[in-house]
């Protein structure tokens, strides 16, 4: 890895947080970027030191050719990093972030042993137990209809010919990521981990993500809100609320309602 792809401020937009603070490290899903947790940003900082994962291929690195694997992708990532026993930091990820986040997870735990206080998966099964899919193979319509189908794009957007043209060859490439991901067999993580689920994702159900207690000898805890596989740009008060508590930090009173 060369000194210019592991820069922090290339792969990380860094929302400072208060001496002291607890990090929080959040990944994006297929198709998003940095800019999908600025609320999550508004509510934490300064309290929370916020740190979103800036992916090549999307919003100031357009330009850049997309990750070739998970594996890849989660060596930049942890690279990048603030890793210290003395400061130990939460990973989040949603959707394909969860996976990204488990990859970064064991990264951490094997350079830096205490510097993972928890990983936060959301809307993802397990990375041993996630059905087979191709949907990266199929036609534009087919990834058009799956996006459809979690509710997280307007239709407006999705029925875009300037949308098609220009931001779903980046989804199916994320598709093509997440598809074609193995996790080594057996792979473990020491952290606890947190899953968060919507009652409808029509992509993994609650009973599901219990099986990311598989992979950890740290204890699993589970939430669940109702909601699609995008439960949490509704919930986000509640999501933040969550996260608050799994920082170990009271939640803020002015916080808004869902």
């Amino acid at each position: 890895m060369t000194a210019e792809k592991t820069d922090p401020g290339r792969w990380l937009r860094r929302h400072p947080g208060e001496p002291g603070a607890p990090r929080l490290v959040c990944l994006p899903h297929a198709g998003g970027g940095a800019s999908s947790y600025q609320g999550w940003a508004r509510e934490l900082a300064p309290r929370v030191e916020v740190l979103a994962v800036r992916y090549p291929g999307r919003e100031d690195r357009f330009e850049e050719p997309p990750a070739p694997s998970v594996e890849a992708l989660a060596d930049e990532i942890a690279a990048a990093l603030p890793v210290s026993r003395e400061r130990p930091l939460v990973l989040f990820g949603h959707s394909m972030g969860a996976a990204v986040a488990f990859e970064v997870a064991r990264r951490i735990e094997r350079d830096c042993p205490g510097g993972l206080a928890r990983l936060c998966v959301s809307g993802s099964p397990a990375p041993h137990a996630a059905p087979p899919s191709a949907v990266h193979l199929l036609s534009d319509d087919a990834i058009v209809e799956d996006l459809r189908a979690m509710d997280g794009t307007s239709r407006d957007i999705l029925d875009s010919a300037d949308f098609r043209s220009l931001f779903l060859p980046g989804i199916r490439a994320d598709y093509r990521l997440i598809e074609t991901y193995r996790p080594d067999p057996g792979a473990r993580i020491s952290a606890p981990v947190s899953t968060f689920c919507g009652t409808d994702d029509p992509h993994v159900s609650p009973g599901e993500m219990l099986r990311w207690g598989e992979v950890t000898d740290g204890g699993l805890s589970s939430r669940v809100f109702s909601g699609g596989h995008f439960y949490l740009h509704e919930r986000l008060s509640e999501v933040i609320g969550e996260v608050t508590g799994v920082l170990g930090l009271a939640r803020r009173q002015d916080a808004p309602s869902a």
